[in-house]
């Protein structure tokens, strides 16, 4: 077994929140709920994980809103790919004994506000001079690079974007539900060549929370625990303008960890939920993640493969382009990986998040209980055979031994 488990999962307010509710106020209504789901109180918790660009001091508001006095803390701010990042920092402060429980939370009010008011841009002062539009024109940099380099075409980006749209017209809470196709990507207003409206995503409010703990207090309480299998986090660069690679993300390096630790590869992924800020950012990630060789993300990603019905799902709730996206949408996907492994009959579920102008990148492996007591045993065999995580990233996907089939949402 891993040791560690997420006991509680759950989101607040998504799409617009309610009058006068702040982030602090929609990040601990969702604490409050994800508690709930676990059958735990605020009083349980004595580690607050929490990171917000409305919130400086975000852990702190949150343990003053529930009334917690916590023995660690921690608000590591690496934008979207925080909470993925507060995992794994969560499971070291378990392990080193300096918590019991864990609460990781993140809430949003950027669509009330306005997202210029939510989320500051810092300037490089190397970009500066050509005043360029962020984050979005960093995200078509990539983009165009990547077609330019690859082959890549629009069709592509609008695939992304349309499988998106068929996995939220099965979520009732998506905020965009209607009929999309590439046609209609290809044909809106573009926002920053190559990258149209359709190519961004969603301005939302939204909060989200988990809740983490040892496997022995989780197996006493009311859900089955969701084990974390494997977890790493990275990052190259902060602006663009030093990313040595702009089609080449360090979802390489967390990917590669993450997959190491957990003894497994990207072909025993039942469903990976992939930050989508953009439809070029899940192309670069199933090719860093391993997925696909460098290259082949545009060509992955065609006839519905990501889908409901294709060979991976990808974001089954609608992802940051059409279920929702409250800033940083970490929380949300990790809640969505939490979901697939609860009621969707997956045993590995992959959630990756991305913070900053493909920035920072952070990488979570969730897994079933069959996935978990598997894991020792195939972590092992993969050392002794000395073969790496990445050693299969362009290998054809099977079904894991303990996998039942997948299940859609």
């Amino acid at each position: 077994m891993t040791g560690i488990a997420i006991v509680g999962a759950a989101e607040a307010q998504m799409g617009l929140a309610l009058p006068g509710l702040d982030a602090a106020d929609v990040m601990a209504e969702a604490a409050r709920l994800a508690l709930a789901d676990a059958g735990l109180a605020p009083a349980d918790v004595d580690g607050v994980f929490a990171a917000s660009t409305q919130l400086r001091w975000a852990s702190v508001d949150l343990a003053e809103d529930l009334g917690i006095r916590p023995r660690h803390t921690d608000s590591t701010m690496i934008g979207g790919a925080s909470p993925m990042a507060h995992v794994n920092h969560a499971r070291a402060a378990i392990a080193a004994g300096l918590c019991d429980v864990a609460l990781i939370a993140y809430g949003s009010t950027q669509r009330s506000v306005g997202r210029a008011k939510a989320s500051a841009q810092e300037l490089d002062r190397w970009e500066a001079p050509y005043r360029p539009l962020l984050p979005v024109g960093a995200y078509a940099l990539s983009a165009a690079r990547h077609m330019h380099q690859y082959g890549t075409t629009r069709e592509q980006l609008a695939e992304v974007a349309v499988s998106a749209r068929r996995w939220a017209q099965r979520n009732p809470g998506a905020w965009s539900r209607e009929e999309l196709t590439v046609a209609d990507v290809l044909a809106a207003p573009r926002v920053c060549d190559p990258l149209g409206v359709r190519d961004c995503c969603l301005v939302t409010d939204g909060g989200a929370a988990i809740v983490v703990t040892t496997e022995a207090r989780a197996r006493a309480l009311r859900r089955p625990p969701v084990f974390v299998l494997g977890a790493a986090e990275a990052h190259g660069h902060r602006h663009v303008s030093s990313m040595p690679d702009v089609t080449v993300t360090a979802a390489v390096e967390s990917g590669e960890r993450a997959f190491a630790e957990a003894g497994l590869r990207p072909a025993d992924v039942d469903s990976a939920q992939l930050y989508d800020a953009f439809t070029i950012t899940p192309i670069l990630f199933l090719e860093d993640l391993g997925f696909c060789a460098k290259g082949e993300g545009g060509a992955f990603v065609q006839g519905g493969r990501i889908a409901p019905g294709g060979d991976l799902p990808v974001n089954t709730a609608g992802g940051g382009l059409s279920y929702a996206h409250p800033g940083m949408n970490g929380l949300p996907l990790l809640v969505e990986a939490v979901r697939r492994v609860r009621h969707a009959d997956e045993d590995v579920v992959l959630a990756h998040g991305n913070g900053g102008v493909l920035s920072t990148q952070a990488t979570v492996l969730l897994g079933s209980e069959a996935a978990a007591e598997q894991r020792p045993r195939a972590a092992m065999a993969r050392i002794r055979r000395g073969v790496g995580a990445g050693a299969s990233a362009s290998g054809g996907r099977r079904r894991r031994a303990v996998g039942a089939g997948r299940a859609s949402r």
